[in-house]
């Protein structure tokens, strides 16, 4: 049975860090970022078209690939509990397990890891998202409920990967 692993949490939590290592072990990894990225949109928020042009592609790809036995991590925020049911329904299409893959990092240790970026390596996993946008993000975001029964949470990169590989 194939794995997916929907990363879930605020920007600067570490899901990308999480991800990169998941595709170093040999998974699927489906990033907006990468690919919008790849296209020339290197700010925040992305146009909606091109998300949405991406995102159906990603559904495309996650469902042919965890039905070919890929694991698969999506490398999203998953910031709605809705767009986590969709791609969990998605997934059980295909006969996969599902994890949802919660970095829960306090919003000030968040502001600090965006405000490095300013001075990073500028790329698709570090993209530059200023205080007022995470402060959006944040207040947007919906938290993973305890009947979600699927979510894994850990307060940093390290500790999700042992969860996951655990």
């Amino acid at each position: 049975m194939s794995r997916c692993v929907l990363m879930c949490g605020l920007a600067g939590a570490g899901k990308s860090t999480v991800a990169r290592a998941l595709e170093a072990d040999g998974w699927l990894r489906l990033s907006i970022d990468v690919d919008a990225w790849a296209e020339g949109f290197t700010v925040h928020p992305l146009p909606r078209d091109v998300r949405d042009r991406i995102v159906d592609a990603h559904r495309a790809r996650l469902i042919d690939a965890l039905s070919r036995g890929v694991d698969v991590v999506v490398d999203y925020a998953f910031w709605s509990r809705a767009m986590r049911e969709e791609f969990r329904a998605l997934a059980a299409t295909a006969g996969a397990a599902v994890t949802v893959a919660f970095l829960d990092v306090p919003l000030a240790s968040l502001e600090a890891r965006l405000a490095a970026r300013v001075d990073g390596q500028p790329g698709p996993d570090a993209i530059e998202v200023p205080a007022s946008l995470l402060t959006e993000f944040a207040a947007g975001f919906e938290w993973p409920e305890p009947d979600e029964t699927d979510v894994i949470r850990a307060a940093d990169a390290g500790a999700m990967l042992g969860a996951l590989r655990g």
